[in-house]
């Protein structure tokens, strides 16, 4: 079901141009939450209405004004008393905050702006006279959500910290009852080293044969020296604080002493777009950085590095580690949020001859713990080829696929209906 207003026509994405964020996202949303509390009683969606006894699955603020909507418009009328509301969470930095005096455009009774109230501390207002007052949608739906979900199990833990939940923490851990964590799913029909279109050669777990092929051809449609033993490390992201892009900037002079490769993916900040250029320049053997974003060229990485590297500061699920440990490419993260739920840190020592494991974790955060566990990798990836296979392995045996994400969904689906309603 798609909702058409002017606002909607415009280019960029859904959130913004590249100017940033658009202006008016905050009514653009709410037209969409509304939308979708009338839609289920007035369209025929099949043949027939969905009716009051629904479940709305609500992403992130910008559809967060759902359970609101539920709770202060809906049931005081009687309407949607039998209906549900799950909050998931992807990234809790982002809470769709707005001045105070915005409530009025919501469509909401006066008496409910306590649930979206917010107010800045001094430290964060703008002059003097500014007294910090906000309204802030995302908390609006953890305080009338049924049951919340954030996309991982670690993330669904660290929301409920001083340092991770954005100034939610202590109404998330009130909630803690109804607070779970469901790792995502990967399309394992289009990332599948087996099948894959975009990749030049196909191997899998019974025959890895292909796997040093897409590197070498990786390595000549870069530009890079053909050396299939030499250990080949790749970041795919955003170029952001978040995915610690400051961090590889750091490290890069030291690492790049090491016999290694190191291809970069991504776009964002200008200032490590114009760095990837520079050190491309200043390493010809040994680095390439892409700017921009290229769905073929990300399969070829995933599948043509040996080492997947990412060292983001906070990390809700991530998705780049579970396609990378498909395509038998060892993932070095830090410990946090998603990654550590994902990746198991290698233990050569285990009672399996090959040890167990599918990657490396490091902690703390900085250029030493990273380029740490990095060494670890090389190493084990030039020495001990057995252990280097069965990591590779056991990763891709690994199973993230939606099959097993769903049937977690619809046990909190079943969870969310044996309560009554959150707020009556």
């Amino acid at each position: 079901v798609f909702v058409d207003h002017p606002s909607y026509h415009r280019p960029g994405n859904p959130y913004g141009d590249i100017h940033g964020a658009y202006g008016d996202n905050q009514f653009r949303f709410t037209l969409l939450c509304h939308a979708a509390c009338e839609a289920p009683l007035v369209l025929p969606l099949g043949g027939f209405t969905y009716g009051e006894k629904s479940l709305f699955l609500v992403n992130d603020w910008h559809a967060g004004l759902v359970p609101v909507l539920l709770a202060a418009k809906y049931r005081s009328h009687g309407v949607y008393k039998d209906a549900r509301s799950i909050l998931v969470i992807h990234n809790l930095a982002h809470q769709g905050v707005e001045p105070a005096t915005t409530y009025a455009n919501l469509g909401l009774p006066t008496e409910w702006y306590g649930a979206l109230e917010w107010v800045f501390p001094t430290w964060a207002r703008k002059h003097a006279l500014d007294k910090g007052e906000a309204v802030n949608i995302l908390k609006g739906a953890v305080v009338t959500a049924d049951r919340i979900l954030t996309v991982s199990q670690g993330y669904s833990w660290e929301i409920t910290t001083v340092e991770g939940g954005y100034g939610l923490d202590e109404l998330l851990s009130s909630r803690k009852s109804v607070l779970n964590g469901i790792t995502n799913g990967i399309d394992v029909t289009e990332w599948d080293p087996a099948t894959d279109k975009l990749i030049d050669f196909h191997y899998s777990m019974d025959d890895l044969s292909g796997k040093v092929k897409c590197k070498t051809a990786l390595q000549k449609e870069l530009g890079l020296p053909v050396r299939p033993d030499c250990p080949m490390i790749g970041f795919i992201g955003r170029l952001d604080y978040q995915k610690g892009t400051d961090l590889i900037q750091a490290g890069m002079p030291e690492l790049m002493q090491d016999d290694v490769q190191f291809v970069m993916l991504g776009s964002g900040n200008k200032q490590t777009e114009e760095w990837m250029r520079v050190t491309e320049s200043t390493y010809r053997d040994k680095f390439r950085g892409w700017v921009g974003f290229n769905v073929p060229i990300s399969h070829k990485i995933t599948a043509g590095c040996d080492i997947l590297l990412m060292p983001s500061r906070f990390e809700p699920c991530g998705l780049n580690q579970l396609y990378a440990m498909r395509y038998g490419t060892v993932p070095v993260v830090h410990c946090t949020g998603g990654l550590r739920d994902t990746v198991e840190n290698f233990n050569p020592y285990a009672e399996d001859s090959n040890g167990q494991g599918t990657g490396w974790t490091f902690s703390p955060l900085c250029k030493e713990s990273m380029l740490g566990a990095l060494r670890y990798a090389m190493e084990t990836y030039r020495k001990h080829k057995t252990s280097w296979e069965g990591l590779m392995r056991r990763g891709m045996e690994r199973d993230y696929t939606w099959d097993n994400a769903a049937s977690q969904y619809e046990q909190v689906f079943d969870w969310a209906f044996f309560d009554q309603p959150y707020v009556k």
